[in-house]
């Protein structure tokens, strides 16, 4: 039985360059790269040294926190470097990759008759541990605790974001694994958020099935815990990305860490966007450059356009990341631009823009934020477009002052900074939005832990 979510504040942001539904294999990536900034407050501590050879699942680096939580290679072949920086913080894992991948071998295990504790183990020692992260704060979960509830979101709102119901479409199996298990791992329930009944995740056994609709921010995961079971003080939720699902079901069916990515190259900077199979880390210029760019001042984010990174094209793709955008480089100005009718750039508001007239046009957008940072003005254009039950300048300002008793008594619990990539989309003052929640995150848990 399914929950329906309707919601209805937010905005969907039509850009050209969707991905098509075809998939092609990416050229081999000749290195791999694991970047430990991609695991927020982990600081990793290193098993193997420079020139280690190694197989795809084997252990390199654990958290100093927790020796428990293990990061291992992706692929089989040698460590090539270990990149340091300031204060010898390591900042890139390099590996060179072997012509074919050999896999360490970690057992089957069936997830309908194991245990939570062997699930545990076998999550922590197959290096799936990193993809279940926790709310509060936005960070890998911890081992020690057990979450009140496991939400996952099979539906993708955000500009030129992959198509879950493409990408996961065949892997029924390893999804199906993968959710009993983490329902073994809590004592609540395992909530799967999907579009429309086609979805691959709709029929899934052991969860509870909720239809999303309405405009982005539904699509994410915190939209939906907000509107099916809240972070309150004291109470901790776990989330995984569908994509995710696939790696740990193929780790309990066949033992071995398969970190393969279906990502889509969008964006209307790609000559012909569509959807590759890698592997995580693998070099972004393998299938960049494979579709070919329109443009040269380019700018590539690892990620969708609201919440991603940016990278160079001849860098690597992130762990978590299964979408590549490519949109222009907005570094040139237009004269006059804030004097004139605007018919090439979506707004929420009717002032200069005419989008509100054509809602299904697509927008070929660069990423020049049109004015510079200034003091917040209060508009009320945040509360339009953000759907949770949290006052969003409130909570801003509160960060921004390190008013920790604000930030717990606004609802600091239950976001993340990717909440707040819409409205510091439409924000008129130019405020760095997810940048101050992290910030606020880090120091709420670095006092309240």
């Amino acid at each position: 039985m399914s929950k329906d979510i309707k919601i209805r504040k937010g905005l969907n942001i039509r850009l050209k360059g969707e991905a098509e539904k075809t998939l092609s294999k990416a050229p081999r990536s000749r290195t791999f790269a694991i970047r430990p900034s991609d695991f927020h407050l982990i600081t990793p501590k290193m098993v193997v040294k420079e020139g280690a050879k190694l197989q795809a699942g084997d252990t390199i680096f654990y958290s100093k926190d927790n020796e428990a939580i293990k990061f291992v290679s992706p692929v089989s072949g040698t460590l090539t470097e270990i990149e340091r920086g300031a204060k010898r913080v390591i900042t890139r894992l390099l590996i060179e990759g072997d012509q074919q991948d050999t896999y360490k071998d970690f057992g089957k295990l069936d997830p309908s008759s194991a245990s939570a504790e062997a699930i545990k183990e076998l999550l922590l020692n197959g290096g799936c541990w990193p993809f279940i992260k926790q709310r509060p704060y936005d960070v890998i979960a911890k081992t020690d605790s057990e979450p009140k509830a496991i939400f996952i979101s099979g539906y993708t709102t955000a500009p030129l974001e992959a198509d879950l119901d493409f990408t996961l479409r065949g892997k029924e199996s390893e999804l199906q694994a993968a959710l009993t298990a983490l329902g073994k791992l809590t004592s609540g329930k395992v909530h799967v958020s999907v579009g429309d009944a086609s979805s691959p995740l709709a029929n899934m056994k052991d969860v509870s099935i909720h239809m999303v609709k309405g405009p982005h921010p539904a699509g994410n995961v915190g939209t939906q815990i907000g509107k099916i079971d809240p972070v309150n003080k004291g109470e901790v939720v776990w989330t995984v990305a569908a994509q995710d699902l696939v790696i740990i079901g193929e780790l309990l069916l066949t033992g071995k860490f398969n970190a393969e990515r279906i990502l889509a190259l969008a964006g209307s900077s790609v000559k012909a966007p569509k959807y590759y199979s890698t592997k995580i880390g693998s070099e972004v210029s393998t299938f960049v450059y494979d579709s070919g760019l329109d443009e040269e001042n380019v700018r590539v984010i690892s990620g969708n356009v609201l919440s991603g990174t940016t990278i160079s094209p001849k860098s690597h793709l992130g762990f978590y990341d299964n979408t590549v955008s490519v949109i222009p480089e907005g570094d040139d100005y237009e004269l006059f631009g804030w004097n004139k009718p605007i018919f090439n750039k979506i707004s929420p508001t009717r002032a200069f823009t005419f989008s509100w007239m054509m809602p299904n046009k697509k927008y070929e957008l660069n990423t020049n934020t049109n004015g510079e940072h200034r003091a917040f003005v209060v508009t009320g254009n945040y509360e339009e477009v953000f759907p949770l039950d949290i006052y969003p300048l409130q909570i801003l300002k509160a960060c921004m002052v390190a008013d920790l008793d604000q930030m717990e008594a606004l609802g600091m619990y239950e976001v993340a900074p990717e909440d707040f990539a819409l409205t510091e989309f439409v924000c008129v003052s130019k405020q760095p939005h997810q940048a101050i929640i992290r910030k606020g995150l880090d120091l709420m848990y670095k006092e309240i832990g």
